[in-house]
């Protein structure tokens, strides 16, 4: 089953990956950086302060994540039905 990935862009140009399906501690969920690797993240504060990533900013990201064994699925943005994320 793939997992559901929101890539977006920081002013300085690094790619984030936010999971918005992993929570971790709340209100955050999990996210994936090149340094740092994997953390947490408060989803809203993060959409706040970045611009979506286009397909050619996150590939290089992308490709680090599937080689760890994700399959992802790609989205612009991760709207719960239910209050919460």
């Amino acid at each position: 089953m793939a997992e559901k990935v929101v890539f977006r862009k920081w002013p300085g140009g690094d790619i984030i990956a936010l999971f918005p399906e992993l929570r971790s501690t709340p209100p955050c969920c999990t996210a994936y950086e090149h340094f740092g690797q994997h953390g947490a993240a408060d989803y809203r504060l993060v959409l706040s302060r970045t611009r979506p990533a286009s397909p050619e900013e996150y590939a290089e990201l992308k490709a680090e994540l599937e080689q760890r064994g994700y399959c992802l699925q790609s989205v612009q943005r991760y709207r719960r039905k239910r209050r919460g994320i």
